[in-house]
């Protein structure tokens, strides 16, 4: 079992010039592949809702079901970082709230942090729950949990304006006490000042190669969901049509009568027609 890494260690991999490696995982068997192949952090993502609840967004999603999900990924991965998203609903009534629901992470899932969107406006949140012993990874640029504020999902901080705020966010996030930030969909060179500008690491999701480290959700990386796909997605292998073929190919041998065959069945040394008296 590889050894857990800590803040501390997502930090200094910074300082040290070392990439981090972040996938989302949503259950237990996907998370001990990812640990196996050694990722240093997986997030339990709200992206769930959409890739594997079916919702077309993800403001859908409670708290109970990132529970299930961050609990389900904890026990496949006992000894990688693992991020819970705090969905939509469940900080933004206030601090209280916030503690309550960041604490469940901790202690029904066993997280060992979580991730909330925003900027400036939360920052005081985000040191309410550190205050309370809860690490925190801030989220800004697109923000799919409010993607309909910003105009959909497009590219934030293209404007002058926009790109000034965002870098007072980070700033603000970090000094808030944020351990990492997650920028998605930003010009890459913004991504790269941002991630000049303060000390914590930046995990970029369409945000450059000037990032400290990068996250792709698991499903797209793998070419598994078919619906849409981001233009900033990589998809290093694809999947879905191998999972159909290999479906199809069931369905006929199962059709035919040619699955299970003596290999995949169990025979008896006995007759058991005898056995149990039947003509």
């Amino acid at each position: 079992m590889q050894k857990r890494k800590t803040v501390l260690d997502i930090r200094t991999m910074k300082k040290a010039g070392e990439k981090i490696t972040m996938l989302t995982a949503f259950d237990a068997a996907m998370a001990a592949l990812l640990a196996s192949a050694d990722v240093d952090i997986l997030l339990v993502g709200d992206s769930l809702g959409m890739v594997a609840l079916g919702y077309d967004s993800t403001v859908p999603v409670t708290m109970d079901q990132m529970i299930h999900h961050a609990s389900a990924v904890r026990r496949g991965a006992p000894g990688v970082f693992v991020v819970g998203d705090m969905p939509f609903g469940s900080y933004q009534s206030g601090i209280r709230d916030a503690i309550i629901n960041g604490s469940r992470f901790l202690k029904e899932a066993g997280c060992d942090a979580v991730k909330l969107e925003g900027g400036l406006e939360v920052c005081d949140t985000v040191t309410a729950l550190v205050r309370a012993g809860i690490s925190v990874m801030g989220h800004i640029g697109l923000t799919p949990q409010t993607a309909s504020q910003l105009g959909g999902y497009k590219v934030q901080g293209r404007d002058l304006e926009s790109a000034r705020k965002m870098v007072l966010e980070a700033q603000a996030l970090e000094k808030a006490g944020a351990f990492a930030i997650v920028m998605e969909c930003i010009p890459d060179e913004l991504g790269r000042i941002i991630s000049e500008e303060i000390a914590i690491p930046t995990i970029g999701i369409g945000a450059g190669v000037h990032c400290d480290g990068q996250v792709l959700v698991i499903y797209d990386l793998l070419g598994m969901f078919e619906k849409f796909v981001p233009g900033f997605v990589k998809s290093y292998c694809k999947l879905a049509p191998t999972i159909k073929e290999a479906v199809a190919e069931y369905n006929r041998e199962v059709r035919n009568g040619d699955f299970p065959d003596k290999e995949h069945s169990f025979s008896s040394k006995a007759n058991l027609r005898e056995l149990l008296d039947l003509p």
